[in-house]
């Protein structure tokens, strides 16, 4: 009959808000992949009356604009913070000091300092970058007086959806879930046999 058509109907949004529901959950909760090592060049610091030149990466990282959507956090753990340092610098950086074909700049990081948006100098032995849209560089040095040349760093992602999006499922969920249930068991039918009982 009529009633029973509209409780399998109420099927598809009960199964579209439970879908929503998991997704909350599963981002949550998060998604790390495996950390991942690498061995960095470091330039070289070994007369700092001069100041430290840096280096840089060659090219752009693009980070799209649908990764709007998404909290990605890059979090680079490095083994030598005491003779060299790592960080992430908007593109703009590059066109005030364009990297050779070598990956070094002839500028100190003073000359650099205003593009920083991750690591640098003043951090320790880690930072986190926070991925959202744009382009970016990633950029090294060596501390005053060190001849070091390269160092193990270690990087760990953790990926969420953005708390907005995460707000609006779990409202979508809800409603979907409340929808299907009125659906399959109105709410006016139920309160009318329990007074009727």
């Amino acid at each position: 009959d009529f009633r029973m058509m509209i409780r399998l109907l109420s099927v598809l949004p009960g199964f579209v808000g439970v879908v929503c529901a998991l997704i909350v959950i599963f981002s949550l909760v998060g998604y790390s992949p495996n950390d991942s090592g690498a061995e960095v060049p470091i330039i070289p610091c070994t007369d700092s009356e001069l100041g430290c030149n840096v280096g840089m990466t060659q090219s752009d990282m693009g980070v799209p604009t649908a990764f709007i959507l998404l909290d990605i956090d890059l979090e680079v753990r490095w083994d030598e913070p005491y003779r060299a340092w790592l960080g992430v610098v908007d593109s703009g950086a590059a066109a005030e000091c364009p990297p050779d074909s070598n990956g070094l700049t002839q500028c100190t990081w003073e000359d650099m300092s205003e593009y920083l948006v991750a690591g640098g100098p003043d951090s320790h032995d880690s930072m986190v970058f926070e991925m959202d849209p744009g382009k970016y560089r990633f950029v090294s040095a060596g501390k005053d007086g060190a001849s070091l040349d390269s160092q193990q760093v270690v990087m760990h992602t953790s990926i969420h959806l953005n708390n907005y999006v995460e707000i609006a499922l779990g409202a979508v969920s809800i409603l979907l879930l409340a929808g299907a249930g009125e659906m399959a068991f109105p709410i006016r039918n139920l309160w009318k046999r329990f007074m009727e009982a």
